[in-house]
């Protein structure tokens, strides 16, 4: 996305616009798989004490409700620029692409947090 966000703003717009169906493509591709594994896994529970517990808890709450946002925000953004609407894709993209961004990196920051406590 910030390579995308990169070219656009360099005049790429081809290489832009297959960016941007990448990112929403793997958004995709990994929004299934996670539905998939947690529909037949077990809840691992976070097992960190004191600030860090807090700390993830904070991550994981922001993660979870920009993460339910940031899917009518993508694909709105996404239509208005396959209507062509460029100037109103523009607006909403400015508010789409943190979120998304935050959303994205909140994701492996929670992974990375909760790791330790799998059973495998």
């Amino acid at each position: 996305m910030v390579i995308a966000v990169w070219a656009i703003k360099n005049g790429k717009i081809q290489l832009h616009q297959n960016l941007m169906k990448t990112a929403i493509g793997c958004s995709l591709l990994f929004l299934v798989m996670y539905i998939a594994y947690h529909m037949t896994t077990p809840s691992t529970k976070f097992g960190g004490d004191g600030v860090i517990k807090h700390a993830y808890f904070f991550i994981l709450l922001t993660h979870i409700l920009l993460s339910i946002a940031i899917i009518p925000l993508v694909l709105v953004t996404y239509v208005r620029a396959l209507a062509e609407r460029f100037d109103r894709h523009r607006k909403i993209a400015r508010i789409t692409f943190p979120l998304w961004l935050y959303v994205a990196i909140t994701g492996v920051v929670v992974y990375l947090m909760i790791s330790p406590y799998y059973q495998y």
